[in-house]
């Protein structure tokens, strides 16, 4: 078929039909593996998606709460640029190309409609993981706008999350485990490290409910972000921001100072602590207290801190 009679090619799918993949690249052109096939032959550009093993990954796309269409750009390695695929699907417009979205990869796809790229907002970007559980890089989230069908109700966990907690913040029961990672690399191992963090929360907060103080956590939603935060424990009536390590490490130190400093540009609080499983060097002492940080730790059946607002005592 010359390019010429390609490029006629009537298209006849409507939302809903299936298709084997090879046959819509047999009549429409466009890469035959890959998420995003630009056509050579005729005016699309299509996308393929596959939710449920993208989960697994770190990659969410789907419906969001905001009626658009979530997608993840193309790049399996390092951070994620506009080239390639991903220019295709910013500038399908201006390059007059449909853009088809499929769900599936491989073998039999369904069609789920024409979209165009949100043009007051076509892409941000958010932080998933390298194929086969690599480092966190950069990826580009595309914002898709139906054309021939209506928007639906997320289906992703991350969809469904965001769509019950809109607040920017909001607290949660200490019983709820998400952490940033549950919606970045959901597919990471719960390492010792993290299940001592777990059962060094359950005993601070257990001494602390012990004393009438209220435990809870925190998410939140920074401007312009769809991956949540979560703290570890807030204390309500002490003003109190937590965050905890399983491991007494610098960087671990490093990382809690961090992540305190980025909670508490939304969260109130007066007083931020980094709860660890055990007393740490003095340099690491020195470390927290230069960036206005408590330091608290297991000591017998109690608890001690390096700043008393932090532990207040019951009379």
């Amino acid at each position: 078929m010359s390019e010429a009679a390609a490029a006629e090619v009537p298209w006849t799918l409507r939302p809903g039909d299936e298709i084997e993949r090879k046959k819509l690249h047999r009549t429409y052109g466009g890469r035959t593996q890959g998420g995003i096939g630009p056509s050579a032959k005729t005016p699309h550009v299509f996308v393929f998606t596959d939710p449920a093993a993208g989960e697994q990954h770190g990659y969410y796309d789907g419906w969001m709460p905001d009626s658009s269409f979530h997608y993840s750009g193309e790049g399996q390695r390092g951070d994620q640029s506009m080239k390639s695929g991903n220019a295709a699907i910013l500038n399908h417009r201006s390059d007059q190309r449909a853009l088809r979205v499929f769900k599936g990869a491989r073998g039999t796809v369904t069609y789920q409609g024409e979209f165009v790229i949100d043009t007051d907002n076509p892409w941000y970007t958010a932080d998933a993981p390298e194929t086969e559980g690599g480092p966190l890089r950069r990826v580009i989230i595309f914002r898709l706008l139906p054309v021939d069908t209506s928007p639906q109700a997320p289906t992703t966990s991350l969809g469904q999350f965001l769509e019950g907690h809109p607040e920017q913040v909001k607290q949660l029961p200490l019983e709820r485990h998400e952490t940033e990672s549950t919606f970045v690399s959901p597919s990471g191992e719960v390492y010792e490290a993290q299940r001592r963090e777990r059962r060094l929360i359950e005993d601070f907060t257990s001494f602390l409910n012990q004393q009438g103080h209220r435990c809870n956590r925190q998410t939140i939603r920074p401007p312009g972000e769809t991956r949540p935060l979560f703290t570890d424990v807030y204390v309500n009536d002490l003003g109190l921001l937590v965050e905890a390590k399983g491991s007494v490490t610098r960087e671990n130190v490093r990382m809690a100072i961090g992540q305190l400093a980025d909670y508490g540009r939304f969260v109130d609080h007066g007083v931020r602590a980094i709860l660890l499983p055990s007393e740490p060097r003095q340099d690491l002492l020195d470390l927290a207290k230069a960036q206005a940080c408590a330091v608290i730790w297991p000591e017998g059946e109690s608890f001690t801190s390096t700043d008393v607002r932090a532990l207040p005592r019951a009379e």
